[in-house]
């Protein structure tokens, strides 16, 4: 397993967690893709999309559905500032992680976290585990709780 993968297994269980790390054959880069690897509905894919803050710079990570896109307005007004697109070279940088493998764990520097309410809707869900075919399922309270995130309508 790559450094990047190792890193969010060891951060998984350092909360108590603990999680298979599946290697797909294909890309799991996607919400379809990675719903088409793991037998699950798109909606069951959390999506890991980190924006900047148009005011600190700092990075915030939303955990999204696969199946809802995020309300830029409402997620501004969450996290306290305008958000930007996040750059590509700073993500690695501050995270650890390439854009379409961002975890919502094991990242280098400590992120400020949100999840979309409806992922709690699933007994499990799918996630990034810090390459672009690693996935893991998890129960989305047990994600919330091992992220730090707080929940709220992203979408």
């Amino acid at each position: 397993m790559s450094k990047s993968v190792n890193r969010v297994k060891a951060a998984a269980e350092a909360t108590g967690l603990s999680v298979e790390i599946l290697r797909m054959p294909d890309s799991t880069r996607t919400a379809a893709e990675a719903a088409a690897a793991c037998g699950c509905t798109v909606a069951q894919i959390v999506k890991s999309l980190i924006f900047k803050g148009g005011e600190t710079g700092a990075l915030k990570l939303l955990l999204v559905s696969g199946a809802n896109q995020v309300d830029l307005e409402k997620a501004a007004a969450l996290v306290g500032e305008p958000l930007e697109r996040a750059d590509p070279n700073e993500v690695r940088s501050v995270t650890g992680f390439a854009i379409g493998g961002v975890s919502p764990l094991g990242h280098i520097t400590p992120v400020a976290t949100w999840m979309d309410e409806s992922l709690l809707n699933f007994e499990t869900v799918w996630a990034a585990a810090g390459a672009p075919n690693a996935v893991f399922e998890v129960k989305p309270d047990a994600l919330k709780k091992a992220a730090g995130a707080t929940v709220a309508a992203l979408s």
